[in-house]
């Protein structure tokens, strides 16, 4: 039905947030190397928002060192 806001169900959000998710981790191995699992924890812990964030924010990476800076200055949920 065309035309209804409906809310789209969680299980189609957790997938979208999770493919998201995976293709971010690909880019900052590429662009900082290998990622300890305690960044990778860090990672997965993130909401959406900074997620999307992290994907513009990856560009300007150029060591692990700057993924951790930027990690240790967001918000814990």
């Amino acid at each position: 039905m065309l035309g209804l806001n409906r809310e789209e169900p969680r299980a189609i959000r957790e997938a979208k947030e999770e493919g998201e998710r995976k293709v971010i981790l690909r880019q900052l191995n590429r662009r900082v190397g290998n990622i300890p699992d305690a960044v990778l924890s860090q990672i997965q812990g993130l909401s959406v928002e900074q997620l999307e964030a992290l994907g513009d924010a990856l560009l300007d990476f150029s060591t692990l060192a700057d993924l951790e800076r930027w990690l240790q200055g967001q918000p814990r949920g």
